[in-house]
Order: C-alpha cells, then structure tokens, then sequence
C-alpha cells in the first residue's frame, strides 16, 4: 500500500490524497461502505460499485464466526469470495470486545459507562460473552456458544486469511466513561497488542513475498477515549512504529469528534492516512473528520437506518414511512441522480414499507449509500476548490434545518 497527499485546506487539517492498493486507489477523502459480514446489506456488489463505493469493509470477528477465515481463503480472498474487485478493509473485531463483554445484556449505549450509572453493572458478569486479558480475548460465539480465543497474533492471522488489502490492529475499546484507571489500563494493552499485532503482521508478508503474493497493509488503532492526555499519549506511541496507517477508535459523542482528532491528527505522521472507525450516524461527522485530518470513514448506518425507512435528503432526513408521503409522488430527492431518485417516487417506496416488501431496503439502501458517498466526493472536491466551508455550512443549514426529527446540532 502507498500513500500521497494531493492537496491541503490552509489552516485545517483537511487534505486530498490517494490510497494505493493492490486492488485499486482510493482517492481520498472516501466513504468505505460497510460490508460487515462479506456482504452490504440489502445490495449487491455492482449495485455499491454504482452508488460511487471505492471499497468495502468487513469484520474480522463474524467473518471468523461465519463461513470461517478457510473458507475465504480458499476461495481467493475476500474480494474474490464476494465478488468485489476494488479495495477491501478488515476491522479487527475489537468493538465486539465491548459489545460482547462490558456492554453484554447491560443496556449500556456504547457512551455511557452504564445505563444506571451504577459501577457494579460494569462488572465482569456470567452473562457476559467476551473475557479480556493481557493475552487477548475469549468469546463465546452468540451463534452456537463455542469457546474461542482470540489473540493480537491469531487475528492477524485470521486477517491474512481473509486477505484484505488493509487490516486493523487488534485493539481494546473501553466504555468512554469508564473510570480512568481502567481506560490507561486498556490503553497500555491496546499497545501492547499492537506491537505484537505488527510483528506477526511482518512475519505473515513476508510469507506473502516468498510465495510471489500481495502484501497486505496494517493499521494501528489509536484509542484513549475522551481524555487528552490519552489520546495524544497513544498517537506518540503507535505514531513512532512501522504501521500503514492509523485508524482512530472510539465512541463519541456530539460535539467531541473535533477535539479528539485534532488531538489524535496534530500527532500522528502526516505522511499516512487515517481511519475514522464507525465514524456515526450524522453527515456531519464526515465533514468534521475531514476538516480535522481523516481520510476514510467507515460506517454501517447509511443502509442500517435505510431499512427502518430512515432516510437521507440534502433538504434533511425523512422518514419514508410517515403517512404524508403516501401519495408524494415525486423522487425521495429532487436533486439526488441515484437510481432509486431516478425510476421511483415516495409513494412507491413508502407503499413498500408499508407491505413488508424486501424491495424497500434495497432501494433505500441504494439512495443512502449513495448519499454518503457523493457527500464526502463533493467535500474532497471542495478542498481541490477551496470551497469547503462555504459546502459545509450550507449544508449544515439545509439538511438540519429540514429533517423530519430535529437532530442536535453543536457549536464548534
């Protein structure tokens, strides 16, 4: 993997450049579609390659689970498995950690350190599914309850198998509002894991080379929740060693995503990208990563929020399944050159939901992704341009002005 920086945003650390991989470059700022389980939800692979996807992004973690690292590996990789030949992504499978672990069955939002606010619920519980240590992670698979272990050197090796153009370093990801004791503790691990992550990384391409294959590129995974001092301690460190890149962990809350990249970005080598791990739910998070040094994004919620009829206009979010759209006959966006804008109405699709029809997902799937991507094309032009902050406040002002459920908005 190679990359070049084009073009930089005077006074910002926005900047234009190009990811070259095996598969393909990425011109960079790019959305990275997300393609959990070898496959985009509700679309095919032409149907992203035609919404603008550039790559795709699975997850190591259901990917061991189902169908098994051999089986992709046997099939020539996971872009071959799926039928995708442009640029793929693994993540490392540490959010399920959390997911699996602290979060399991305690109806913590992923922000907050407990739903109650009681320590206790953070306990380490029979309920839980994920066991941490300093040698990794034990999960009980949620499919059929197998022990398996996961350490930073079999997720490499998991990750190899899978054979993805870049990978990410496996990383601990604490609740943010954990105590700080436990967030230094998880951050020393988180560090500790990566250079044992990039040693056997090293190990595994040289194999690669000796066998005439693609070497296959490694993130480190910056993490250190809402804390400065942890933020930029981790960015020092994973910053001096011989990674790719950078993807950036966490969880965050409205209004935080400035502070912590700025944080992370004004540390981290200049020289190679950056990764917003499930960078959120709002568009607006794409233009504050880019304003403050991300160069790709990844996410789940454009097709997520699509099949529950949510759905994304540059006039605001809308809702498709409220009644007032039952006889709107026009496109779900006057402006928007998506297929789904171009051959079908509101009408249509809300009657869709309304029937149960799996239709709706894909063809609301189709508009959001599509969304996402030419949103973040339109920002990397705005750089070349020197447009950007004229783009990003009037969409501020457009699509949070109009959406169907008021969203919060914050001052920078």
């Amino acid at each position: 993997m190679q990359f070049k920086i084009n073009h930089r945003l005077e006074g910002t650390l926005a900047r234009t450049g190009e990811i070259i991989t095996p598969h393909g470059v990425i011109k960079t700022p790019a959305f990275i579609v997300g393609g959990t389980k070898a496959t985009v939800k509700a679309l095919t692979p032409e149907q992203v390659e035609s919404v603008g996807g550039r790559a795709i992004l699975a997850n190591t973690y259901h990917l061991l689970l189902q169908p098994g690292p051999e089986i992709i590996n046997h099939a020539g990789g996971l872009g071959k498995f799926m039928h995708w030949d442009k640029p793929t992504f693994t993540d490392s499978g540490g959010f399920q950690v959390f997911s699996l672990g602290m979060a399991y069955k305690k109806g913590i939002d992923l922000v907050s350190h407990s739903s109650k606010g009681d320590a206790s619920q953070a306990k380490a519980s029979k309920s839980q599914l994920a066991k941490v240590s300093d040698k990794g992670v034990v999960f009980k698979s949620h499919l059929n309850g197998a022990m398996i272990e996961m350490t930073p050197e079999s997720s490499m090796e998991i990750q190899h198998q899978i054979a993805a153009d870049i990978h990410m370093a496996f990383d601990e990801l604490a609740a943010p509002l954990a105590e700080y004791d436990y967030l230094k503790q998880a951050l020393d691990r988180t560090h500790a894991w990566a250079l044992r992550c990039l040693k056997r990384h090293q190990e595994l391409n040289q194999e690669h080379k000796t066998k005439h294959e693609d070497e296959q590129a490694l993130y480190a995974v910056v993490q250190g929740a809402r804390h400065q001092e942890l933020r930029e301690a981790s960015a020092k460190f994973l910053g001096a060693m011989d990674f790719d890149g950078f993807g950036i962990g966490g969880v965050f809350e409205p209004g935080e995503i400035p502070s912590v990249l700025n944080w992370t970005n004004s540390i981290l080598p200049e020289h190679k990208p950056r990764h917003l791990l499930g960078m959120g739910s709002q568009p607006l998070d794409l233009f504050l990563g880019v304003e403050y040094g991300i160069d790709t994004f990844d996410c789940v919620a454009p097709t997520r929020q699509a099949r529950n009829g949510s759905i994304y206009t540059y006039d605001g979010r809308i809702n498709i399944k409220n009644s007032k759209y039952k006889t709107d006959f026009g496109p779900i966006d006057q402006e928007c050159t998506c297929y789904t804008c171009q051959n079908y109405t509101k009408a249509y699709v809300h009657h869709l939901f309304k029937a149960d029809e799996i239709l709706a997902s894909t063809l609301s799937s189709i508009h959001n992704e599509y969304f996402v991507v030419a949103t973040v094309d339109k920002i990397r032009h705005s750089l070349e341009d020197g447009s950007f902050h004229d783009l990003k406040q009037s969409f501020i002002q457009r699509y949070y002005a109009n959406s169907d459920k008021p969203l919060k908005i914050f001052k920078q």
